[in-house]
């Protein structure tokens, strides 16, 4: 991979990473790529992220992370914001106390998320959408999409016990749950 080390550079050197390169997770269709890790930074990972047809993260909040998503091509709906009411079953239909609700990001779409701050985003559409996304503080998400992506690959159904316990030790607080369902394709 020309122009991308998973080493820190010298402290008098920034770091280019050419369209393409980086380090690639993939889980069946689900594919992560490490743009800028913890040894690299020391503010924020920076990941682009397919998310495929028929994917949601399910609603959840980080204690200490704070997160920036750029849609870049398709379309998500996401949320980020408090809802009146948390219901454990969906997010899509939650409002906020000001009535807020879950919008269609497009691409040039950006959403910030403070810590404490209710989030989500899923693909309802048949194609899939790619995103820029980022954390801070570094490298607790690179670990995490490091083993949920093990689980995803993962042959025979998703193993939602063992996704639950990996969040819990990545300050993920789970509100509603992920799930992956690709839409089927009728002739």
């Amino acid at each position: 991979m020309t122009g991308y080390s998973h080493t820190a550079a010298p402290p008098d050197s920034g770091l280019i990473v050419p369209p393409g390169e980086g380090r690639t997770l993939r889980a069946a269709a689900q594919h992560v790529t490490f743009k800028v890790t913890g040894a690299q930074s020391r503010i924020a990972s920076s990941f682009e992220v397919l998310v495929p047809p028929g994917f949601d993260v399910g609603a959840h909040v980080h204690a200490r992370s704070e997160e920036l998503f750029y849609v870049l091509e398709g379309e998500l709906d996401v949320l980020a914001f408090e809802p009146r009411v948390r219901t454990p079953d969906g997010w899509q239909g939650w409002r906020s106390p000001t009535g807020e609700r879950v919008v269609r990001a497009t691409p040039g779409t950006v959403i910030v998320v403070p810590p404490g701050c209710p989030h989500a985003f899923a693909n309802l559409g048949e194609v899939p959408a790619r995103m820029f996304f980022q954390s801070s503080p570094p490298p607790d998400h690179e670990r995490y999409f490091e083993e949920l992506l093990d689980i995803l690959s993962a042959d025979g159904p998703v193993d939602h016990g063992a996704i639950a316990a990996l969040r819990r030790r990545y300050d993920v607080e789970q509100l509603t749950p992920l799930r992956h369902d690709p839409p089927t394709r009728h002739p």
